[in-house]
């Protein structure tokens, strides 16, 4: 399709691919950012699904098992953030590598599936019934795994910087 000179994006005919090329580390902090985000809100779906869900007459918050379970969630989940919240200082001075925006993308999505499984099992049944956001939250970050290049690709990326 033809487009106008004045419709030309970057300033460059011919250079779009390069131009998305520099893009991705950008890209894949913002998956970060919404994998972390995600994070917060299964725990916080969790947490306040635990303490109204009675089980042997009393709440599921109450079992040593469930509190673990969800130390351990938040534990993964303020890390997460901890370095996300590096990397995008990193961005704003201009010096997010290509590398360090792989380690975020791929340790951030893994650790976001890993945190939704473990909320959907205090759910028990309940965690696969579209009613309750923990169903949905389990379905839609699959595909994080994926998208903005598959994690394998991350850590093959992280891989070849090491190899410098």
């Amino acid at each position: 399709m033809r487009v106008p000179a004045e419709n030309l994006l970057g300033g460059e005919e011919g250079r779009g691919f390069t131009q998305l090329m520099q893009q991705l580390p950008q890209e894949r902090l913002l998956i970060a950012v919404g994998a972390v985000a995600t994070m917060h809100r299964a725990i916080a779906e969790t947490t306040a699904y635990v303490r109204q869900r009675e089980v042997f007459g009393k709440p599921l918050m109450a079992l040593q098992n469930t509190r673990f379970k969800l130390a351990e969630c938040q534990t993964q989940a303020t890390v997460a953030r901890s370095f996300v919240d590096d990397c995008i200082q990193r961005l704003l001075r201009a010096e997010l590598d290509v590398p360090t925006a792989a380690m975020a993308k791929w340790w951030t999505t893994q650790t976001n599936c890993q945190i939704v499984d473990e909320c959907l099992q205090l759910f028990g049944g309940y965690g696969y019934m579209t009613e309750y956001p923990i169903a949905r939250l389990y379905a839609d970050v699959r595909v994080s795994k994926i998208y903005g290049g598959a994690n394998e690709v991350m850590k093959e990326i992280i891989a070849r910087s090491m190899d410098r």
